[in-house]
């Protein structure tokens, strides 16, 4: 065991990185199996992580109670700033959500005395273990897996084809966005309470535009089309970086070719059942045509 030994400490936090970037791109992929452009989640995981990270500092709240603060922090901001802002689509939800991000960093930027300001809150205790990683993505998996499959999950899914057509079924329609958009800061907000426990430090910048774009890029890569890919996606833009540590300066070069690749001939990103489908059928009709 000793080999496991030094590989985990080691690579520990790379392994619980997985886990928490998989609940960001199961948050973001909420919104889009709703049919909505939002992009807000990395704003909603640094409310959770700057809630989490200030109950267990400053009132030495036990872990669960300072995660359970991380995800009802953003939830509720959710709840809040949906009301209006679900009424725009496409890029103009995108541009709401975006700047409603901006805001948000701003604010921590401007709330030294609680927030530490750009400095950042350090210290952190580390208290995330793997198993805490494992069963928040294990249980999420669980619970999107079964809404999927609900009557919610076809609601979802009839709102994404045509937002006009599922209202005219009698789909609430605002009532399941907003559910969806409060479903996905729940998860991103836990995201950001596990990570900020994880790394003793977080700062206003690690939850800008940047992050915002790449947990995007995670559900897109993996594609949207079932929970396998988001999960896929996060795995690879996390593990990209550290397969691509010999390429030393061309790293990033090389990591955007591969996004681009398969963007141009995986439009639908990598995990596409639809695909898996007609290739197993092709399969099976040029076995029967060989006999």
């Amino acid at each position: 065991m000793d080999w496991f030994n030094n590989f985990w400490a080691v690579y520990s936090n790379l392994v619980l990185t997985l886990g928490t970037n998989a609940l960001l791109a199961l948050s973001i992929y909420l919104t889009l199996s709703c049919g909505m452009l939002a992009m807000a989640n990395a704003a909603f995981m640094g409310i959770g992580a700057y809630a989490a990270a200030l109950l267990t500092m400053n009132y030495d709240a036990p872990f669960a109670v300072s995660l359970a603060g991380g995800m009802a922090a953003p939830a509720l901001i959710a709840f809040i700033i949906g009301k209006p802002t679900l009424r725009l689509s496409g890029v103009y939800l995108a541009m709401a959500t975006l700047g409603f991000g901006e805001v948000v960093r701003v604010l921590i930027l401007n709330t030294e005395d609680l927030t530490g300001g750009a400095l950042g809150l350090n210290g952190i205790p580390q208290l995330t273990q793997w198993w805490h990683v494992a069963g928040a993505v294990v249980i999420a998996l669980a619970v999107l897996w079964r809404l999927r499959r609900s009557k919610v999950g076809r609601a979802f899914e009839a709102i994404k084809e045509d937002e006009t057509a599922a209202g005219l079924m009698g789909i609430n329609v605002t009532g399941y966005k907003m559910l969806a958009f409060v479903l996905g800061a729940v998860l991103a907000g836990l995201a950001g309470a596990l990570n900020a426990h994880l790394t003793f430090f977080i700062g206003p910048n690690e939850f800008g535009f940047d992050r915002g774009v790449e947990i995007l890029t995670m559900a897109i890569l993996g594609g949207i089309n079932g929970l396998a890919g988001p999960v896929l996606g996060s795995t690879i833009l996390t593990l990209l970086p550290e397969l691509l540590r010999a390429f030393d300066a061309f790293r990033l070069v090389v990591n955007g070719l591969i996004l681009v690749l398969i963007v141009l001939f995986l439009p639908k990103g990598i995990w596409d059942p639809m695909r898996f489908r007609r290739w197993f059928r092709a399969g099976k009709t040029r076995s029967a045509s060989s006999t």
